[in-house]
């Protein structure tokens, strides 16, 4: 139970940090898909390089998992059409709704209702997918 506590609120804090940096203003969002502002894509940049750095030393240093397993990471599939038509998908997805997956939950919770439909919907595209993934080419 304890774990949950924590990774609650590593997840509070992280809407919070969200929400300071602007990462959840539609506004930011749309100054973005317009390439009028550098703000969003500092932020997405400082977040691989972070994410490159974690996954290198996670290689290099063993790290265990909160279980105490070895982390063991795949490695990708390599297909052009594949992270085009996804990341296609994902963007006007975000550019639809102004939000992408993590930050739904924080403007749902910063008072934005709006997002129920939303969520709503990237619930039930998630369980189309599932409906529908062995026959997709993978």
């Amino acid at each position: 139970m304890m774990k949950f506590i924590k990774f609650l609120l590593v997840g509070i804090f992280f809407g919070i940090v969200l929400v300071k940096s602007e990462a959840v203003s539609w506004y930011r969002i749309f100054e973005m898909f317009k390439f009028q502002a550098f703000h969003m894509y500092g932020i997405i940049g400082s977040a691989v390089l972070l994410g490159i750095g974690f996954i290198w030393t996670l290689k290099r240093a063993n790290i265990k998992s909160i279980e105490g397993e070895p982390i063991h990471l795949p490695p990708k599939q390599k297909s052009f059409a594949r992270y085009i038509l996804g990341g296609s998908i994902f963007g006007l997805g975000w550019a639809l709704a102004g939000a992408c997956p993590g930050p739904m939950y924080v403007l749902l919770g910063t008072g934005v209702f709006s997002m129920i439909i939303v969520i709503a919907a990237a619930v039930l595209g998630t369980f189309v997918y599932g409906l529908v993934k062995n026959r997709l080419p993978h």
